[in-house]
């Protein structure tokens, strides 16, 4: 597990996820830092899942005694 991003939040992680993807799609970056990016861009992704999953558990949690709509197949309205 990768400690470097524990204390970001969920929308903090997301946007340094969203600022790591819009520099490799450049496509103009060195080797190295490219690698570099894209394992950032991973942990960044796996702390976002964390997060996402944490919360999942704590609404199913809230929701014990109803019936609960899973996350994947919700849609407002």
């Amino acid at each position: 597990m990768d400690d470097r991003f524990a204390a970001l939040s969920y929308e903090a992680a997301f946007a340094q996820l969203e600022a790591v993807l819009q520099q490799l799609e450049s496509g103009e970056l060195p080797l190295e830092e490219t690698l570099s990016l894209y394992e950032q861009g991973l942990a960044l992704a796996a702390h976002c899942t964390r997060l996402l999953d944490g919360a999942e558990l704590r609404v199913r949690q809230w929701q014990s005694d109803q019936p609960v709509t899973p996350i994947e197949g919700w849609q407002e309205g």
